[in-house]
This record gives structure tokens, sequence and C-alpha cells, in this order.
């Protein structure tokens, strides 16, 4: 596996690092965004522009294992994914992530060669990429799915509670695979550095999956990338993977839910008005064409 260039940091340093980071999304412009177009326009230099989620995008980048297939994990699969290497299964304590939260401090590592600030969303702590935004996908009962958004393209980071014998990560793409093809998609298993890693081809450029067992966790990342900036994007998300920080606490989650994300309040902040603004751009847009089609809800804010 790479070494990522991060270490850590220095002991009479701790303190002025952790008054840095309050886990707000703000944190030296992590924070800046407006309302964006329904999964499409981001912000950040015009990523993501050409990516569009497709059935299976919108597949993948759920909990693809419902909880009564998740105790099947450890099964070999290996008819769906021939010629995969073997997984790795993190211990979440060395040197290189992703890291396990309840057993080590993020305030003991520098992430400042990379990150402009950390993500605080409980269950996840994310060193967000310098340059990128937050973009947080609204669905009818509020806030459905969350996106890093970089100029390279989307990563949707989601952490799940899986089984303490692991292997969680390698019946999930058996389950990824199968709904790709049925989607009319190509996918391809490749090797990464922590294993398995799912390859697929769409219109609008490249889908791919990384993922990884934890203790009692399992993380997975998504990404969307436009046609041209496949390898960035892939290079981009295995530094913030390296990075994250998962918390599964102590709370009984069903092996294969996803574990429960809080938003900072300044995001939420962020969201409230620009539901309130979309709201607004809706009344106003019923009120020139009353014949016209009631708008959807959804749609997604940047921060």
């Amino acid at each position: 596996m790479a070494i990522w260039p991060f270490g850590k940091k220095d002991k009479d340093k701790h303190e002025d690092a952790a008054a840095r980071d309050t886990g707000a999304p703000g944190a030296e412009g992590a924070g800046n965004g407006n309302v964006g177009g329904t999964g499409t326009g981001t912000g950040a230099e015009g990523a993501g522009a050409a990516v569009t989620d497709t059935a299976a995008d919108a597949a993948a980048a759920q909990n693809p294992g419902a909880a009564g297939t998740a105790g099947t994990a450890g099964t070999d699969g290996a008819a769906a994914d021939p010629g995969a290497g073997e997984d790795v299964q993190v211990s979440g304590t060395g040197e290189t992530g992703p890291f396990d939260g309840d057993s080590v401090n993020i305030e003991d590592f520098d992430f400042s060669d990379f990150a402009s600030g950390v993500l605080n969303l409980g269950s996840l702590r994310l060193p967000l990429p310098k340059g990128s935004q937050v973009q947080v996908e609204m669905g009818e009962q509020g806030p459905r799915m969350l996106h890093v958004v970089t100029r390279h393209g989307r990563i949707t980071p989601v952490a799940f509670a899986a089984p303490r014998s692991g292997g969680q990560w390698r019946t999930t793409v058996t389950e990824i695979v199968a709904k790709m093809k049925d989607d009319g998609l190509a996918p391809e298993i490749v090797d990464g550095p922590w294993g398995r890693e799912i390859v697929a081809p769409n219109e609008n450029g490249q889908l791919r999956l990384i993922g990884v067992d934890g203790p009692r966790w399992m993380l997975r990342f998504t990404l969307a990338a436009p046609t041209g900036h496949e390898q960035e994007l892939a290079d981009e998300a295995r530094d913030l993977f390296a990075r994250t920080f998962v918390y599964r606490g102590q709370d009984p989650v069903l092996a294969g839910n996803s574990l429960p994300v809080a938003l900072p309040a300044q995001l939420v902040e962020q969201l409230q008005q620009a539901m309130k603004q979309r709201a607004a751009q809706q009344n106003q847009q019923n009120q020139q064409n009353p014949g016209g089609a009631a708008g959807q809800p959804g749609g997604t804010t940047k921060a």
C-alpha cells in the first residue's frame, strides 16, 4: 500500500490545531456555497458539470446491501470478481487510514498539506481537499446524500455498520456489480490500494467505487468523474480515503445500515436558507406559469 505524505502533529501545536478544527464546513472556506442544480452544477471550476446520475450511480451511492443480505458477509463472491486481489481489512490504528476514530485521535495528525478544513459529520470526519465544496442532495424528507465536489469530479462518502468478522466489502462488490450489469453498464473489478475497486464507464465519464472493511464498520466512496478526469479523481479520492476517520460508536446499528450522519450547524443553516430560496423560486415560477407542472421535490445544495 502506498504511504501518503502526512504525519503526526508536533505535541506543542496540538492545542492550537484543535482550536482551528471546529468541525464546521466553513473552516477556511469549506462552506462557501450556493444553490446548485439537481446533481449537476458544482461551482468548483465546473467540476462534474458533465456528470449526471444514472440508475446505477444512484444505486451505488446508496446502500446496495439490505440488512437481510448483510449477514452473508464473508462469502467468497469470486465468481463475480475474477482476478481481483485480496481485500484489506484495516485495523484503523495505523499510520495511514482510513482510521477508526474511536481508537485514533484525529487531532494528532497534520493534514494541512491536503485539506483546508475538517468536515465533522458525526460518524465521519473528512479533511476536505483544498478547493473542494460540500454538496448536499435533498430529498422529500430532507438531506439525503452528501458529496464532496472537486475540480475533478464528485466523491460520495458513506460509512456502514459491519460485522466484526469483516468481509462486508467483498459481498457489497458482488451486489453492486450485479446491479450495474442489470442497468446496462460494464463494470470491471480492479486492484486498488485497499483491494477491490469497481470501475464502470458511462456516457458522461466513469464511476468508481472504493471500499474497505474496518473494525465493525465499512467505508465506501463512490466517485463520479467526467471524461478526462478519471485518474485525477481516483488519486484525489484515495488521498481523502486515506485521511478519513470513521466513528462507529457503541450504539447498536444493524450490519449493512449506514451510520447516522449529523450535519454541522453552519451547514444546516445554509440548507435552510437554500430551501427557502428554492421554495420562493418555485412559487414565483408557479405564479408566472399557473398551468405548468408542479415542481419536483429535491435538488442539490452546495456549501
